[in-house]
């Protein structure tokens, strides 16, 4: 029989009120007793087959280099590890026993295993081998294993610059796997498999879709600002740029939400105006409905705010009275689903997508949602399909046409004055970069297009004589197969 290890997360609010469980009896503080001992929010926990916690593997998930990585990341390798050490622990072998054999072993069955039904690919590879890494290099610095499992070798890169590759790093990742959208195609998508309309654009009388407005507004948004499934799934309604008179807004993603810092998107004055609809509409809606019910009078962990200072903290009171405040900057995914706002109808959520329900959503819902989207394009004949980081990448290809398009036209550039002009001021795509919160520029150049640079951000988005070239996105689609476009 196989033994497998466990996984759990702490501070996850303990039991919930008025539950009443034998099992649970005397327990009902447990989040406030994790928090007593340091314990973080969702800090996950590691429990062997024969029901053991290592204090190593606490202090590891704690405080390490694991524990300042973002909670999405941590909420992908925790599984990981659980995966690995029940491997490890059915061929008799702990965890701070692994040998480079355990590891090439494991390796094989996920990739290659006769009979493994869920085999991965070099990608998710990637990614786990990136996790055990970061395991077993801050477990070898403590001493606490003899021998890491992962074994690299250097390499000198084209720049000179010398680093360490995995000896089982996959072969056959590819840097640029990835699919546009144009406008055009979007919209189609958007209108058909969001809003519920028939492909010649006439409504679809069998249409059931109660939350489209919704829906096509968190489409929009995406498409337009280029921010991640997490990072714009989680806003609050406070961090939304107000509507004036510009083409685009500027707002800044919170760095606890963020895949590795806080940056600033840009959303496009139409996308802001839809999220106002949903807002003023299906969202009002929600929040009236459960008002009405005295739903919110109810929720387990409330923080009502009760002011924001001009530094960003955050100041709220809980039910039972207690006060607490947070930088809105280290407010995770979960902080936020607990933030109220006091209205003159009554309380209403902080975030700003809503169940119909009238609560936050979990911002992992949106790949559902937009899955079945592209399932009911399909039905209908449409080829278009799209996920959140799909619109992502749409929207830095369109910034990246639309600011090459204008460098040339507002300073009336030939190719080779571009070229001494980017080399004397920089590059496009470091702009793309701090707008899609990359790491490095590399990264985006691997992904996108060649280097440019240009002029100020903010200026050349608000140039109405400098449109995005649709015409362009579209030859480029037809060239590369890499677009997705509509005629």
């Amino acid at each position: 029989m196989l033994e497998e290890w466990w996984l759990s997360w702490t501070c996850d609010g303990g039991a919930p009120d008025g539950v009443v469980e034998p099992a649970l009896e005397g327990w009902s503080d447990l989040a406030a007793r994790e928090k007593a001992l340091g314990f973080r929010t969702k800090q996950p926990i590691l429990i062997a087959p024969d029901g053991r916690l290592d204090p190593r593997l606490v202090r590891f998930c704690k405080r390490s280099p694991f524990s300042v990585k973002s909670q999405g990341t941590q909420e992908t390798y925790a599984p990981i590890y659980r995966l690995f050490f029940t491997f490890l622990w059915n061929r008799g072998v702990d965890w701070d026993e692994a040998t480079a054999d355990d590891l090439a072993d494991w390796e094989e069955w996920r990739r290659r295993g006769e009979g493994n039904l869920k085999r991965i690919q070099g990608s998710t590879w990637g990614k786990e081998l990136a996790a055990l890494k970061l395991l077993y290099d801050w477990a070898g610095g403590k001493k606490y294993v003899d021998d890491n499992p992962v074994v690299t070798y250097t390499v000198r890169g084209a720049d000179g610059i010398e680093f360490e590759v995995a000896e089982l790093a996959p072969r056959d990742v590819r840097s640029t796997n990835v699919k546009w959208l144009t406008a055009r195609a979007f919209r189609l998508w958007r209108n058909v498999g969001l809003g519920g309309m028939l492909p010649n654009g006439l409504e679809d009388e069998t249409w059931r879709g109660r939350l489209a407005g919704r829906d096509m507004a968190a489409a929009d948004f995406l498409y337009s600002s280029g921010v991640r499934r997490r990072e714009g799934g989680t806003l609050l309604t406070c961090e939304l740029p107000q509507v004036g008179a510009r083409n685009y807004y500027s707002g800044k993603v919170a760095k606890s939400v963020a895949k590795r810092a806080g940056y600033h998107f840009y959303v496009s004055h139409s996308a802001l105006q839809s999220v106002n609809g949903y807002r003023m509409a299906d969202r009002s809606l929600a929040v009236r409905r459960a008002q009405q019910r005295g739903l919110y009078d109810r929720v387990p962990g409330r923080r009502v705010i009760d002011r924001i200072t001009r530094r960003g903290q955050v100041h709220w009171t809980e039910a039972d009275g207690r006060r607490g405040s947070e930088a809105l900057d280290s407010l995770t995914a979960d902080d936020r689903t607990l933030l109220y706002v006091n209205t003159d109808d009554g309380l209403e959520p902080a975030a700003l997508w809503l169940t119909e329900s009238g609560f936050p959503m979990n911002y992992r819902d949106w790949t559902k949602i937009f899955g079945r989207a592209s399932d009911r394009c399909e039905s209908l004949g449409v080829g278009v399909a799209a996920t959140p980081h799909m619109l992502r990448h749409s929207m830095a290809l369109r910034t990246l046409l639309s600011l090459h398009n204008a460098l040339d036209k507002r300073l009336g550039l030939t190719p080779a004055e571009r070229l001494n002009y980017e080399r004397t001021y920089g590059q496009i795509w470091q702009m793309v970069k701090d707008m899609l919160g990359h790491q490095n520029e590399q990264m985006t150049r691997d992904i996108y297009l060649e280097p440019l640079r240009g002029l100020q951000l903010d200026s050349l988005l608000n140039d109405d004589d400098n449109p995005v070239n649709e015409e362009k996105l579209a030859e480029l689609a037809a060239r590369t197969g890499l677009i997705l476009d509509a005629a």
